[in-house]
């Protein structure tokens, strides 16, 4: 397991932007799989955006709420994961967890990614526009 910490929340303006961070400790992140989750209350924890770099290259995918909204990346030097969420949404708001699996093996689409799929979980950080 690898240790995650989240950071970059806060409360924004409908129409507005945030940058999420996650830095890794304990293990590098550079051929891992790699997500982005949130939970809304009363609400499943969902996933948003994955990166799958287990084959070496990053491919990313995206909820099909967060399409043409979020960019998911990350700076393996850094061991930092991002996720850019412009054009912010009420309905955005949510706690938003990072979230990594270093087993080497599936890595799902986000549209298909589950809680199961990851093994390491941060604490999150809360995001709520208005």
């Amino acid at each position: 397991h690898v240790q995650l910490v989240e950071s970059g929340g806060g409360s924004v303006q409908a129409g507005g932007s945030l940058t999420l961070s996650c830095v890794a400790s304990g293990d590098t992140i550079g051929r891992y799989c790699m997500g982005w989750f949130r939970q809304a209350p009363g609400r499943e924890r969902e996933a948003v955006a994955v990166i799958d770099s287990i084959g070496g290259s990053s491919g990313t995918s995206y909820a099909d709420s967060a399409k043409g909204r979020f960019t998911i990346s990350q700076d393996n030097a850094k061991k930092t994961l991002y996720l850019q969420m412009n054009s912010l949404k009420p309905e955005d708001t949510a706690i938003y967890f990072c979230a990594a699996d270093m087993s080497g093996g599936y890595c799902p689409l986000a549209a298909d990614a589950i809680v199961a799929d990851f093994s390491s979980w941060g604490h999150g950080t809360q995001v709520t526009v208005s």
